[in-house]
C-alpha cells in the first residue's frame, strides 16, 4: 500500500510540475513600448543597443575635439571625463556583440545580435552618426537607415 501511495504522490507532483512548466512557457514578455516619438527600437534589447551607439558617437565627438582623431579602440574612449565606461568597452553587450574599427579620420561600429529574431536586428554606425539597420544579417554602411 505504501508503494502505491508513493507512486500516486509522484504522479501528482510530476503532473503539477508539467502544468507549471507549460504555464511558464506560454507567458510571453509584454510587447516593447517606445519611450519617445523617435524611439525606433522593436525591443528593450534594441533600445539599449541604439542608446549605446548614440553614447559612443557623443564620446567619439568629444575625443576627436581633444585628440584631433577618433579613438583607435573602444578602451581609448574610457576615462578623461567622458561617459564611456570600461564596461561599455567590452564587446559582449548581452544579446549583442560589438565590432569596432577606429582610425584618424573615421570610425565604424556594429552591434550584431548573438541570435537574430524579429525584435533583434543588427546595427551599424560610422563617423557620420547615421545608424543603419539590417534585419537578417550583420548591418553595413549599405544597410537601410534606422527609421
Amino acid at each position: 500500500m505504501s508503494a502505491h501511495r508513493t507512486l500516486q504522490r509522484m504522479v501528482v507532483a510530476l503532473t503539477f510540475l508539467a502544468v507549471a512548466a507549460a504555464a511558464c512557457a506560454q507567458t510571453a514578455p509584454p510587447p516593447y513600448t517606445p519611450k519617445s516619438p523617435d524611439d525606433h527600437a522593436l525591443s528593450q534589447s534594441e533600445a539599449n543597443s541604439i542608446a549605446y551607439m548614440k553614447t559612443l558617437f557623443y564620446n567619439q565627438r568629444e575625443y576627436k575635439k581633444k585628440m584631433n582623431r577618433y579613438a583607435a579602440s573602444l578602451m581609448a574612449l574610457t576615462g578623461g571625463g567622458r561617459s564611456f565606461t570600461k564596461r561599455m568597452a567590452r564587446p559582449d553587450r548581452g544579446d549583442y556583440v560589438v565590432g569596432y574599427h577606429g582610425g584618424k579620420d573615421s570610425f565604424s561600429v556594429t552591434l550584431t545580435p548573438k541570435q537574430f529574431a524579429p525584435t533583434r536586428r543588427a546595427f551599424y554606425m560610422d563617423s557620420s552618426g547615421a545608424i543603419r539597420v539590417q534585419a537578417d544579417a550583420p548591418a553595413t554602411a549599405e544597410s537601410e537607415p534606422l527609421k
